[in-house]
């Protein structure tokens, strides 16, 4: 015998109230990683050319491969916003605004530390070095 009318409605009604609660509930989970977000801030010399900070980018990517603990990193920032403050000879102030970031996810704050000395990142930090102007970096954590 076919469901009349009414009972579809319920049983429609019935499954988008309990998938609308399945959403609703679903939206509000997030999680806690323990892992350790290196975050950087910065600004590059005068003159730094695009195929200069690809370079930084690519180094990074490429560390990435060689030193264990990094788990992941993001090279593109959507956004970037901050100044350092400078005191110039004289009492003049200078403020150096921020233009990139990048991130790098390590395993642990063991392999953050770990990471400083490791061959890939001196080699990367000299000529990071060469073109950074000014930087800011943070690590965070849940740990």
């Amino acid at each position: 015998m076919p469901l009349t009318i009414s009972v579809r409605s319920v049983v429609v009604t019935t499954a988008l109230l309990a998938l609308g609660a399945a959403l609703a509930g679903a939206a509000h989970k997030y999680g806690k990683p323990k892992t350790v977000l290196h975050v950087v801030t910065l600004c590059y010399v005068d003159g730094t050319t695009e195929a200069q900070r690809k370079s930084v980018a690519d180094g990074i990517e490429r560390m990435a491969t060689e030193v264990p603990g990094i788990r992941n990193v993001w090279l593109k920032p959507a956004k970037v916003q901050g100044y350092q403050h400078e005191r110039l000879p004289g009492g003049r102030d200078k403020y150096h605004r921020m233009t990139d970031a990048f991130v790098i996810e390590f395993d642990s704050a063991q392999a953050l530390d770990a990471w400083t000395n490791h061959p890939a990142y001196r080699a990367w930090e000299r000529a990071y070095g060469q073109v950074r102007e000014r930087s800011a970096a943070s690590d965070i954590t849940n740990d």
